[in-house]
């Protein structure tokens, strides 16, 4: 029986749920409705991706996607970019009773399976010894334009490519219209904040390293001068005073610039009697898990890394045990939107009473926005900004409070409203409609969303979203009111 989807007005025919040895895939309505959309589009399109954030379920979608392709006997790739990341997804797929092989360095090659699970890096120099796929999952897919992901995908053409991704787009603000010909977007980060999909959060903002003359390497700042600027006794003291202050006891994971970096956050806390232990790449196989199932159970508060628990990482497949992260400490600065989010997300997972705290000991936050910001996703990518933020063209940043470092929307109420302390009332660089007061909390995030999306509807040509993009005081009107506009004209349906 069809039934209304949560997301729209649509009514949808369900798919049914695959079900194998293992848990039943069991998929929300608005993940229903984007499988069917897909399925919509894959009857012309060969290459399709899926956009939905952090935290909504694509591991969900590609495991229903796998069940159903195993039950009609085809051969299927799950490609993950890092190789830490294949047992993770390995685990997930075991606990929906999915059968599969793993191409990856250090594991037995099983070719008898239909389903492998594959390593980019061991995958580009052994996939002419597997038979060829009919279905290619491709995993944090922004990455596919690099060579060896590009090679894999040129050499199968025939097969049907799916790719998973919260943030579609490139650090150079390229878009993947290459690699992909249609982009199906799930609901927005706030809708599954806002229905319970994702916890609430509170953002402190006590300041980060003088980034200041840096140098920018691939997109990104350079390691080694970040790393130079950020890993200073004093700035660690910092996050051990800020966490104490507003997360203590929470389940807390930090995001270090460098390995260095990284053991030192862990040291500060362990010598302050707080149970924190760092983990990277290179950490043995049996100590990462060793060390993420005490997290899980409670043993270590935190746990320190470097570039690990961010893109694809699933934590309660590694843990083998329900798990959520409380708090994020995020102390390395970046220019990439979507390492911000990918962070971000970590602290998202939802749990009864649940307020997530993010503390941005990096800058971050000034440079991207909120998580749950409004963002038009295109597969045409975004304009490359000469200041570096990839927020630019988003709300004015927020006010700071002096006291607990909350961030406040602008512009801001007259006290804090996570700590009662007065707040200065910053000048006003554009109009602002009156009596309207910007908070941290849920409800007003939302009303002044809502405004924001009447406003851009309202607009009927591209001169007017010029002009509004001008009134809102954005850098580069044009170029948002271009975006904007592209982006409805590929939502349209095509005429007949």
């Amino acid at each position: 029986m069809p039934k209304a989807c949560g997301h729209c007005a649509a009514r949808i025919a369900p798919p049914e749920i695959s079900r194998g040895d293992g848990m039943a895939v069991i998929l929300r309505d608005y993940q229903e409705e984007m499988i069917v959309r897909a399925r919509e589009k894959m009857r012309t399109k060969r290459r399709i991706l899926y956009q939905l954030p952090t935290g909504g379920g694509k591991t969900a979608i590609a495991a229903f996607m796998i069940s159903e392709a195993v039950a009609k006997g085809k051969v299927i790739w799950f490609i993950c970019h890092r190789n830490e990341l294949v047992a993770g997804t390995s685990a997930t797929l075991r606990k929906y009773g999915v059968p599969h092989g793993i191409i990856a360095a250090g594991y037995p090659m099983d070719i008898r399976q239909s389903v492998q699970v594959c390593s980019i890096d061991t995958l580009k120099n052994r996939m002419h010894q597997l038979p060829p796929p009919d279905l290619i999952i491709w995993d944090e897919c922004h990455h596919v334009a690099a060579a060896g992901w590009a090679r894999v995908m040129e050499n199968y053409p025939k097969s049907y490519h799916v790719g998973l991704s919260a943030t579609p787009i490139r650090l150079d603000g390229k878009g993947l219209d290459e690699h992909f010909d249609e982009m199906i977007c799930g609901p927005s980060m706030e809708w599954l904040m806002e229905h319970g999909h994702l916890a609430q959060y509170l953002l402190f903002s006590p300041g980060g390293p003088d980034m200041k003359g840096v140098r920018k390497a691939m997109g990104d700042f350079s390691k080694s001068q970040t790393a130079e600027r950020a890993d200073k006794p004093k700035l660690i003291g910092d996050m051990l005073k800020h966490w104490t202050a507003q997360a203590f006891g929470k389940r807390t994971v930090a995001f270090g610039v460098n390995r260095a970096h990284s053991v030192h956050i862990a040291e500060t806390f362990a010598a302050a009697g707080i149970p924190f232990a760092h983990l990277d790449g290179d950490t043995d196989k049996a100590e990462r898990v060793k060390a993420i199932q005490a997290f899980a159970r409670g043993e270590l508060v935190g746990l320190s890394n470097v570039a690990l628990f961010g893109e694809g990482f699933d934590l309660a497949a590694i843990a083998q045990m329900d798990v959520t992260i409380d708090c994020v400490i995020d102390a390395a600065p970046t220019m990439s939107l979507s390492s911000y989010m990918q962070r971000g997300g970590r602290m998202l997972r939802p749990a009864p009473n649940k307020i997530g705290v993010y503390l941005d000991h990096a800058g971050n936050s000034d440079r991207h926005g909120y998580f749950e910001d409004e963002r038009e996703w295109t597969l045409s990518g975004m304009e490359r900004r000469g200041g570096g933020g990839a927020n630019d063209n988003g709300p004015p940043p927020p006010k700071t409070c002096g006291n607990c470092f909350l961030q406040v929307r602008q512009p801001v109420p007259p006290a804090c409203p996570h700590c009662g302390a007065e707040l200065r009332q910053a000048p006003k660089a554009i109009e602002v409609e009156a009596g309207e007061l910007r908070e941290i909390s849920a409800d007003d995030r939302k009303r002044q969303r809502d405004q924001n999306k009447r406003e851009q509807s309202e607009c009927k040509t591209l001169g007017e979203l010029t002009a509004l993009g001008v009134r809102r005081g954005y850098k580069s009107p044009q170029q948002w009111a271009y975006k904007i506009w592209c982006s409805r004209m590929a939502r349209r349906p095509a005429v007949a």
